[in-house]
């Protein structure tokens, strides 16, 4: 099927009794008619479940239909997106061990590598996005067992040409993970491109309705098994009633990405004329410095941009107070337009020139676009620009 309709029937041979939809399968342990079949079981001549932080179906529905969307062999669900990363690099790497980060993947996945698998012995380097001769620099032979990069990433959405970064991965014999939780599997297919493993928090895009939490890991069937045992030992399962949430968010994927995407572009393009919105950063603009990697690889453009406003923070921050439709949160992903300024929320708890330091502006807006009309969208935004000015 295409993924239109993978979307809707990924998981439709799940459920004993004809449902239509995934019912939820609230239950933490599964009862064995003798002991007999227990042998069976492990024996793998009987495929069934167990134990809830193993399997359920109701999780294995929402597995398979992920699976289906990346084109992996197998996904792993877990209760976060961090979850999903932290438990994936746990199973991969042990003391010794390299792992390369682009400079600019998300700060709590840089933080785990700097803060926690460096306390376990393994090292961890930083590398600019889309800089492969400086990747190749970094690359330790022998050590170097995974690198980590997204595409595209937060906030100025860098595009990683994903195929030449498997290309060196594979000449050294690294495996390549990529966070694809901007571009989700509508906009973005890194498994075909020779990525190893696809990340996403399914908490944006996948669930699509600001009401879930949830990861999910995409790929080979052995390579994602290893990842399955590391998190029945470390724990950070997703619950049933989750997996039903992300299910019914996983049916509206492509209509509400591609509405997205539309509505992003538009927006885009109409910041970018705005005398007071001093630079916009969105793929699908050819001002962007990835949007010849994001053209060629991308087959949309995502729903996120962001933007500097003004030449104070308090210029961003009064736009953004001004503004009525979209709501001041964090996140993204969800139907509803969410907007935030990074430098109070994501990065508050830094100076202003520490915030510099790792390149974020203090007048940068995110806004992050929902499947509202896009000629109100940018309605409101206009009015919020002249007040802020006034």
């Amino acid at each position: 099927m295409n993924i239109d309709s993978r979307c809707v029937h990924g998981s439709v041979d799940q459920g004993g009794n004809g449902e239509v939809t995934v019912p939820i399968s609230a239950t933490s342990t599964y009862g064995f008619a003798n002991t007999a079949e227990i042998v069976d079981y492990f024996e793998h001549r009987q495929q069934r479940f167990e134990y809830g932080r193993y399997g359920n179906p109701t999780v294995e529905a929402a597995e398979k239909t992920i699976a289906a969307l990346d084109g992996g062999e197998r996904c792993a669900l877990f209760s976060t997106g961090m979850a999903a990363i932290t438990t994936t690099l746990l199973a991969m790497v042990r003391s010794g061990h390299h792992v390369i980060m682009t400079a600019d993947c998300y700060r709590r996945t840089r933080q785990f590598g700097s803060q926690w698998l460096e306390k376990f012995g393994v090292e961890v380097s930083l590398v600019s996005p889309g800089d492969i001769d400086e990747i190749r620099a970094a690359i330790r032979p022998g050590k170097t067992r995974v690198l980590l990069a997204e595409s595209p990433t937060n906030p100025y959405l860098r595009v990683a040409d994903i195929a030449k970064l498997a290309s060196l991965c594979a000449e050294y014999r690294i495996k390549l993970i990529v966070d694809s939780t901007f571009s989700t599997p509508i906009n973005e297919r890194p498994l075909e491109l020779g990525a190893d493993l696809v990340i996403h928090s399914a908490t944006k895009y996948l669930g699509g309705h600001n009401d879930l939490l949830a990861g999910s890991v995409s790929g080979a069937e052995p390579l994602v098994s290893a990842i399955v045992d590391a998190r029945g030992v470390l724990g950070p399962i997703l619950d049933p009633h989750s997996a039903y949430l992300l299910i019914r968010g996983l049916k509206t994927l492509s209509l509400r990405v591609q509405r997205q995407n539309r509505s992003a572009m538009v927006i885009a393009q109409w910041l970018e004329a705005d005398p007071w919105v001093i630079r916009t950063y969105y793929p699908g603009l050819q001002s962007h410095p990835d949007h010849q990697v994001a053209k060629r690889q991308m087959s949309g453009f995502g729903g996120v941009i962001s933007f500097t406003v003004g030449r104070t923070p308090i210029d961003a921050a009064r736009f953004i107070d001004c503004c009525t439709i979209p709501i001041i949160a964090p996140s993204l992903g969800g139907v509803e337009t969410l907007i935030e300024q990074p430098a109070i929320m994501s990065y508050f708890e830094l100076t202003s020139a520490q915030r510099a330091a790792i390149g974020i502006e203090d007048n940068l807006v995110r806004l992050a676009v929902g499947i509202e009309d896009s000629a109100d969208l940018i309605s409101d935004l206009s009015n919020a620009l002249k007040q802020a000015r006034e």
